[in-house]
């Protein structure tokens, strides 16, 4: 039997997820349809996608940037844009699969249009549960739809769990590789540039998520994202270091057994099981030579250290709009250090006060999420 090609809507097309989608597409010609694409400032290349996958749907960030892609893809192409446009590729028809890789909270509300058009979402926007974990959980409820995870992380979860009650699950961890400063001596953080903080050892990403690794709030955001995932209570999920970069998830068992996923650092194996819901080759990720690493270290996240993380915890125990305002403030705060208005040991306490003064609230619809968001990054920018 031949298996069935997916319909997909890529959104985030030229960041690094969304360049790795396009290869399993390349490796895996017969089964991916890419139905629609959307990108942001970088319309060029958008542009030399859609030449190439030919897609019935082109979303660029801005308006002013219509025309020329138009012009350069022809008449066969629709192109439509901002907020409206991404809502628009998720909920295109035949689509099956919305894989959502935009940065930020604006992925919030084209996920909720997946979910409630009953499409499958293909969740790598941490955003999306960080600040509207609730919001998604009815939107799936209401609409048929489902969030399969494309975290590294939350995938190997996934792997762990299939076929299992979350509910036998004592604990389930998550891990980190302790980002850029794990070797650094805290004595030496005051001083710390943004150059020397954007040098992860593992992963090459974007600025924010490289900064938000090098604090732990980034693994403090994916607690809070497999909380929603896998319906687990909060105090359920926690988060570890181990070095080598190679165990991504565990799960501690009622019967004291433990389970644990394995392999090589890379985002080709979540992103094709999400697309293909199979585990096939070809692919990208280099297979792992277990006996040659010789030993697994695992350390625990130290909070005073990293106090980055405990907020993040902080913020997902107070629940309501408290995730989004964190989320909204880091935002801020991260900018700030890269532009140099911020010192690397100030995100933390910034980010302290921003909490102490957000007044949430329940969580009832995205107008929430944004309001939070919009109050909290005020009084952020005039903590600086």
């Amino acid at each position: 039997m031949t298996a069935a090609r997916r319909n997909i809507s890529l959104l985030g097309s030229t960041g690094s997820i969304g360049e790795q989608a396009l290869e399993v597409a390349r490796l895996h010609p017969g089964r991916i349809r890419l139905r629609a694409l959307s990108a942001g400032r970088r319309v060029d290349r958008l542009i030399e996608q859609a030449a190439e996958c030919l897609p019935d749907l082109v979303c660029v960030s801005e308006r002013s940037d219509e025309s020329r892609v138009r012009s350069a893809l022809g008449a066969g192409v629709r192109v439509v844009s901002g907020a409206d446009g991404l809502i628009e590729c998720a909920r295109l028809d035949p689509v099956d699969i919305v894989l959502n890789a935009l940065v930020g909270a604006r992925g919030l509300a084209p996920s909720l249009a997946a979910l409630d058009a009953g499409r499958t979402l293909a969740l790598a926007n941490k955003e999306t549960l960080v600040t509207g974990g609730p919001l998604v959980a009815a939107a799936a409820a209401r609409g048929g739809g489902r969030v399969v995870a494309v975290d590294s992380e939350h995938w190997a979860l996934s792997e762990l769990m299939e076929g299992r009650d979350p509910r036998e699950a004592l604990k389930v961890w998550i891990t980190a590789s302790g980002g850029p400063l794990r070797l650094v001596d805290p004595a030496e953080w005051a001083s710390l540039r943004p150059e020397q903080v954007l040098r992860h050892p593992v992963w090459s990403m974007g600025p924010r998520i490289t900064v938000d690794s090098a604090t732990m709030m980034n693994k403090g955001f994916e607690v809070l994202e497999a909380r929603w995932l896998f319906d687990i209570p909060l105090d359920r999920v926690d988060a570890v270091i181990q070095p080598e970069a190679l165990v991504h998830a565990m799960v501690e068992w009622g019967d004291g057994s433990w389970t644990a996923q394995l392999s090589t650092p890379s985002m080709a194996l979540p992103i094709q099981k999400a697309l293909l819901g199979e585990r096939l080759q070809p692919t990208t990720a280099r297979p792992l030579a277990l006996l040659e690493i010789g030993a697994l270290r695992f350390e625990p996240i130290d909070s005073r250290k990293f106090p980055c993380f405990a907020l993040a915890r902080r913020a997902g125990e107070e629940g309501g709009t408290f995730p989004a305002a964190l989320n909204a403030a880091d935002e801020v705060a991260v900018e700030a250090f890269l532009a140099g208005r911020l010192a690397f040991l100030d995100i933390a306490p910034l980010l302290g006060r921003v909490l102490d003064g957000h007044d949430g609230r329940e969580l009832r619809e995205p107008g929430d999420v944004w309001e939070a968001d919009r109050e909290a990054r005020s009084l952020a920018r005039s903590l600086l």
